[in-house]
């Protein structure tokens, strides 16, 4: 990934609260996503794709549920950009509300049977 990859990911709003959300929680599936998000299905899942195309994110299945993560294998100057990206996102209302509705969530599938 190269650093123009990385930022053009980050550029779009729904794709940086995806992935800070996942920075901060380590895997979350599309159903976590849609609920934190207040966002459709489809429109989450469209910016999923981009981001693990990317190399951004990868995906697995466990079960009936894809989980999302962030990357391992990204190059190093990465994680620090993501962690000052998480804590300049995480003082903004809009990640607030999007952790207060994950946290508020019934049924998460690590939690629970859920989706």
């Amino acid at each position: 990934m190269t650093p123009v990859q990385f930022f053009k990911c980050l550029s779009d709003d729904t794709r940086l609260r995806c992935v800070t959300l996942l920075h901060r929680e380590g895997k979350l599936c599309v159903c976590e996503l849609t609920t934190a998000l207040d966002l459709s299905q489809p429109k989450i899942s469209r910016h999923l794709a981009l981001l693990r195309q990317s190399g951004l994110l990868l995906d697995s299945r466990e079960g009936q549920w894809v989980y999302y993560r962030i990357n391992p294998d990204l190059p190093g100057w990465a994680y620090p950009l993501l962690d000052e990206a998480l804590a300049a996102v995480q003082a903004s209302e809009p990640f607030r509300n999007d952790l207060e509705r994950l946290q508020r969530m019934e049924g998460r599938p690590e939690l629970a049977v859920c989706c």
